[in-house]
């Protein structure tokens, strides 16, 4: 079975509750019961982590570069500050896509830079938790037309 990570970074575990109006009322429980409704009829294996460690985020892309076709991160507020998470990244033979809930682009000026940006292969700002499937339809045409 082709195994597929999603991580997602700091404070995204208060998702649902969190300003809301940012990201919505769904909770992150939400977000993995979409995608592995999504991913697993398709014969994929899903793993959903989440964690405000930026050393743990790390620990898991090491580990799907061994056991992933395939990695979908929200790297939150470590998007704009992570060059060790983007160096993990850039270890990975595989599709990468940068998801975030809101769209970056029309928030603070500190968010509009990404250095996961620089290894992703897709980015997706701003289409709320669907984002996560979007990136998920994505990687799954692409791993299964390799």
């Amino acid at each position: 079975m082709k195994t597929i990570f999603v991580l997602n970074g700091p404070n995204l575990n208060l998702l649902g509750a969190r300003q809301p109006e940012i990201y919505g009322r769904e909770t992150l429980a939400d977000v993995e019961a979409n995608c592995r409704a999504l991913v697993e009829p398709e014969g994929y294996e899903l793993r959903f982590h989440q964690s405000n460690a930026e050393y743990q985020l790390i620990d898991w892309i090491h580990e799907a570069r061994t056991t992933a076709c395939a990695l979908v991160i929200n790297p939150a507020a470590y998007t704009h500050t992570s060059v060790a998470i983007l160096d993990a990244l850039n270890t990975c033979e595989f599709p990468v896509f940068e998801v975030h809930i809101s769209n970056v682009h029309k928030r603070e000026s500190f968010r509009h830079h990404s250095y996961v940006s620089l290894r992703a292969d897709g980015v997706i700002a701003g289409c709320g938790i669907q984002g996560y499937e979007l990136a998920l339809r994505r990687v799954m045409h692409l791993v299964g037309a390799a």
